[in-house]
This record gives C-alpha cells, structure tokens and sequence, in this order.
C-alpha cells in the first residue's frame, strides 16, 4: 500500500515539475512576443520575477554540481514504489529528461538565464506600460 502511495507522489511531482518546464519555456517566447505585440501580460513584475527566479535556482544548482531537486524527489520516490509506475510517466519521463552530459544542461541552463536577464532589460517589467524597447 505504501508503495503505491509513493508511486501516486511521484506522480504529482512530475506534474509540478511538467508545470514548471511549461511555464519557464512559455516565458522565453512569450516575453519577446508580448513585448513586439504589445501585452500588457510581460510587464507584471511577479510573473517575471517568478520565472527569473525559478532560472537561477535551476542554473544555480547546475553550476553546483546538482540535479534538481524536484527530479531526485520524483525519482526517490518511483524507485521506493512498488506499483509499477503508469505508462504516462515514462512518456513524460523521456520527453522532460534527456540522456546528455550534466556539462551541456549547465551550459543550456545558465545560457537561459543570461537570456532571461538579458530580457529584463530589453522588456523591462518596470516603469511606462505602454514603452516597447523591442520596436524601433
């Protein structure tokens, strides 16, 4: 019983951290669109300063050497189950993690983060609403 309910937990895991993966990589081409097309979305200051938040933890802890923790939860927990694990999680399993070297996710991660910084500037959250940085 007890494995199943781990099994069930690295489940919800997996969606949080699905979520997450959507949500950062949504802002890295929603943030240059919204700001040519003119939303009013890109300029909310805690959206952005979740997504360059969620960044530098996740570049962060590639530079230290470190997997995320949401993946050593997830994976702790399907290994201590005893249910097998359903067939949607080894989908989403294979699409999310990717057999490279750690060294080319921690360049990826910290190449995104500099670009997400370097969006903070160009699409400022701050300041005039109506200011498009990215329009000539």
């Amino acid at each position: 019983m007890r494995g199943m309910y781990n099994v069930m937990l690295a489940e919800a895991i997996l969606a949080a951290h699905l979520g997450i993966i959507a949500f950062n990589v949504a802002g890295l081409v929603v943030i240059p669109l919204g700001a040519v097309l003119g939303w009013r979305i890109v300029r909310v200051a805690w959206l952005r300063l979740l997504h360059l938040a969620l960044l530098a933890v996740v570049a962060g802890q590639a530079l230290a050497g470190q997997a995320c923790i949401l993946t050593i939860w997830q994976s702790e927990l399907a290994s201590r189950g005893t249910a097998p694990s359903p067939l949607i999680m080894h989908f989403v399993d294979q699409l999310i993690y990717w057999d490279f070297p750690f060294w080319v996710f921690t360049a990826m991660y910290v190449g995104v983060f500099l670009y997400v910084v370097a969006l903070s500037v160009l699409v400022p959250f701050w300041g005039r609403y109506g200011a498009n940085p990215l329009q000539t």
